[in-house]
């Protein structure tokens, strides 16, 4: 198969990939190879001595969490002996945000791709401030993990047994004639998740403040739909990796120190260097002296055609990440240079409904030296003190130029 016609393949299973948001269930029942003193993070692997501060603080937070420990000092401790085994969420069909942080007992997102049959999962968005995925753990964080285990996650669940399922494709669809870019903009796409959701909720909760409660937190939370959405777009790429011949990425991950990516014709391997610091806006107080470098599974957003490749769908974004919005729209005509293809289901409306760029070729990242354009939140370095700004930031060049290479090599080139 010649490259052109193993990517065209590729994207092709992309796009036409079909993920129903089917499910609410427990981590530990329903994510393949999960099992106990089993933690899954974001990004490529990497060990406790490599973590950054904002991993760190997930991993004892969710140690916490499952009771294997009794406060913070015997939870680092339990982290670091080895006792606790940790993989990247995208080994396990998963993926998660910032952190990334998964562990048995918390409750996930069960998405469906009806087209081939793969399914991923994410977990339950904890809302803004002191949360999991930004490396705090104190009581308060922990309390929110235990309601929305307890509380939301069972209604949840009876709510979507009452439905076929929610199509997030559809979902994103929308989303994007109404302003979002589906990465760092969520409201419209969180409050058509509300919209979906709220005569589910009505009809199966047990009372009336249980369903008021469920309903206000994800109607409150502009990233409500963030993770449904992350999950939906691991299982459109999952559905485009393993084309042999191809050149697609089929993930960017960031795990607060190095970035890695893989690509659909070079098997489950992972190319990696440094992850850089975004350069954006800081909420007051903060400066980039604070931020960590990037991390997050969120970058599969941008892989599947999303995030940072539909910026022109959402202007206002600027605002947030900083720049103009003539900025988000250039955004978006430069990564049609480094894909291939433009996506049949994901339009923009400013750009005569031209479908969004997909499909990163690495190919075309070396050739014309045009990385991709990620929007992201800043992570303050520490852990326990949350999220410090948000901004933009590209993978470094390296990691595509490495992936080249070994594709030339295992095609004898």
């Amino acid at each position: 198969m010649d490259v052109a016609r193993a990517n065209r393949t590729a994207v092709e299973r992309m796009m036409s990939a079909r993920p129903m948001l089917r499910t609410v269930a427990t981590a530990g029942e329903v994510i393949p190879g999960m099992h106990d003193r089993l933690l899954l993070h974001a990004g490529p692997p990497i060990e406790w001595e490599r973590m950054s501060g904002p991993l760190r603080g997930a991993v004892i937070g969710a140690v916490l969490f499952e009771g294997w420990a009794e406060d913070e000092e015997e939870a680092a401790r339990l982290a670091e002996s080895g006792e606790v085994e940790f993989a990247p969420c995208h080994h396990h069909g998963a993926v998660g945000p910032m952190a990334g942080v998964i562990s048995p007992s918390m409750a996930v997102y069960v998405v469906e791709n009806v087209t081939h049959g793969n399914r991923s999962f994410s977990t339950l968005n904890e809302g803004y401030g002191k949360v999991l995925r930004y490396g705090a753990y104190s009581s308060e964080v922990l309390d929110r993990l235990r309601w929305l285990n307890d509380v939301m996650a069972p209604v949840l669940r009876e709510a979507l047994s009452d439905s076929e399922g929610l199509d997030i494709r559809a979902l994103l669809a929308e989303a994007l004639h109404m302003g979002d870019e589906g990465h760092n903009r969520n409201k419209a796409g969180s409050l058509l998740l509300l919209k979906l959701l709220a005569p589910l909720v009505a009809r199966v909760a047990p009372d009336p403040k249980v369903a008021a409660a469920v309903l206000g937190f994800i109607g409150e939370n502009a990233l409500s739909v963030l993770n449904p959405v992350m999950a939906a777009c691991k299982a459109m790429a999952d559905a485009a990796h393993g084309v042999e011949g191809s050149t697609i990425v089929t993930a960017m991950a960031r795990n607060g120190t190095d970035f890695g990516i893989r690509v659909s014709g070079i098997g489950d391997r992972w190319f990696t260097a440094p992850a850089g610091t975004p350069k954006g806006l800081y909420f007051s107080g903060f400066s980039s002296a604070d931020a960590n470098p990037d991390i997050g599974d969120s970058t599969i957003t941008e892989t599947a055609g999303i995030g940072g490749f539909a910026m022109a769908a959402a202007p206002a974004i600027v605002a947030f990440v900083s720049g103009v919005p003539s900025d988000a729209t250039n955004a978006t005509l430069e990564m049609y240079e480094i894909t291939v293809a433009e996506h049949e289901h994901f339009t923009i409306p400013a750009l005569d409904f031209r479908g969004t760029p997909t499909g990163i070729d690495i190919r075309a990242v070396v050739e014309l030296g045009i990385t991709p354009r990620i929007n992201t939140g800043i992570a303050h370095r520490e852990a326990g003190i949350g999220q410090v700004g948000a901004g933009l930031v590209r993978p470094p060049a390296e990691i595509f130029e490495e992936a080249l290479l070994a594709f030339a090599e295992n095609r004898g080139i």
